[in-house]
């Protein structure tokens, strides 16, 4: 079906207004792909608070004229399933994970940082840990030393009553 002027006018909006807030956008190729497959991507997609939509090529090349994923519109060529995310890392991951358990799916390109990134640097990107956990091995390494004098002590408050008794 096709859309009318209004409403090519407001996915282009929404898709700029997605691509406004986002750091990364990944593109990635699924033809043949089963609809109860895209199903699973699309979820998987939602739990990680990453936009994904099929759009219109020619859509999405409007939405990023004069943005940091402008170089990105020559490789909109073909079917496409586009993932933006405000994390740097969930919208590669996302996708590259699922490329590994579907070979439909498949990574072509994306944008991190105003930097146009190949599928073997998506992948990369993709093997970065996400902020939470670098943000909870922060504090395993901030508590080890906490937990370690807590012992210590422990254990010597448990010398000086045996020495007391």
């Amino acid at each position: 079906m096709s859309l009318n002027i209004e409403d090519k006018k407001a996915v282009v909006a929404e898709v700029s207004a997605t691509l406004a807030d986002a750091q990364t956008l990944v593109i990635a190729e699924y033809r043949g792909i089963e609809v109860s497959s895209m199903t699973k991507l699309r979820a998987q997609a939602r739990e990680n608070g990453v936009y994904l939509r099929v759009l219109k090529n020619t859509l999405v090349r409007r939405a990023v004229e004069g943005t940091p994923f402008a170089g990105l519109a020559d490789q909109m060529v073909g079917p496409l399933v586009y993932a933006v995310s405000t994390d740097p890392v969930a919208a590669a991951k996302v996708l590259h994970q699922y490329a590994k358990a579907d070979d439909k799916i498949v990574v072509k390109a994306g944008s991190y940082d105003g930097q146009v990134l190949n599928a073997a640097q998506v992948a990369e990107l993709a093997s970065i840990p996400s902020r939470e956990e670098l943000l909870s091995k922060l504090l395993y390494v901030m508590q080890a030393p906490v937990a370690g004098f807590a012992r210590a002590l422990a254990a010597l408050s448990d010398k000086k009553q045996a020495e007391a008794a």
